[in-house]
């Protein structure tokens, strides 16, 4: 039975983009040993391990420039040997629970997308509310119905008409940040390329929609969704969030 399971596996491939990710890529590939025989890694300018590690767990790198989120993640998809895909970044692993999901899957139908629930991790401390509390996204489909977009930050999947969204049991688990310092980094700089994706799209802002938004962002996760419940975190969590959103109007402002 366990054999028969593993075959089933060999039509899931799984893409995952890098750039110095030797500190936790680790974690993100063990996980997945039981669930695939094709690990895709699309690493644009990794000084660090993060190559030697990926390829000691018989992943194929693909070593490319810096184009996008999107489109690095396209450049993975079409290397894969399966048309199923598990996209997945390099800080997030399956849980065992998704593990078995995966395991069961028949994948008969193209048309059918699955929707995965998500434990996201502030400094390993699992945060189950506010922003990050209630967290899914569509990570498995096949390639022939759907593509990511374009887009360089904030990317999208493309789908058909006629998609069927399941919902699978189990959790990506997602270690975002080790530390205040790198989760305000990652602030500035998805404040910065929104802004960016923004202005080029033709939106426009004003400083009241910059201080009232922010203002918003905050009530909204850390009172009416409870962020305040997971402590210190939320809290942090919260006001990075309502940063976040003041910078990007900030910065689209400026350009």
């Amino acid at each position: 039975m366990i054999f028969l399971l593993f075959l089933c596996t060999m039509n899931i491939s799984v893409v995952i983009i890098t750039k110095d990710e030797g500190h936790i890529i680790a974690n993100t590939l063990q996980s997945l040993q039981s669930v695939t025989n094709d690990i895709i890694i699309v690493d644009s300018g990794s000084i660090d391990d993060t190559i030697a590690i990926c390829k000691k767990h018989n992943a194929l790198v693909f070593e490319t420039a810096w184009a996008g989120y999107g489109i690095n993640k396209n450049k993975g998809i079409e290397l894969a040997k399966h048309d199923w895909i598990l996209s997945l970044d390099a800080d997030e692993a399956i849980d065992k629970e998704l593990q078995q999901s995966l395991l069961q899957l028949s994948l008969t139908n193209e048309e059918e997308v699955f929707d995965i629930c998500f434990k996201n991790f502030f400094c390993n401390k699992w945060i189950r509310f506010g922003e990050w509390g209630f967290d899914t996204h569509i990570r498995l489909f096949n390639r022939k119905k759907v593509q990511w977009n374009n887009v360089a930050v904030h990317e999208n999947l493309v789908f058909s008409a006629n998609v069927v969204i399941t919902k699978l049991k189990g959790n990506i688990l997602h270690y975002t940040v080790h530390n205040q310092q790198e989760h305000t980094a990652k602030t500035d700089y998805y404040a910065r390329m929104s802004a960016k994706k923004y202005a080029e799209a033709g939106k426009r802002t004003n400083i009241f929609k910059q201080f009232f938004s922010a203002l918003f962002t905050f009530t909204q996760h850390y009172f009416f969704r409870l962020g305040f419940l997971d402590g210190k975190e939320g809290f942090i969590i919260a006001k990075a969030t309502a940063r976040y959103t003041f910078l990007k109007y900030k910065y689209m402002r400026v350009k």
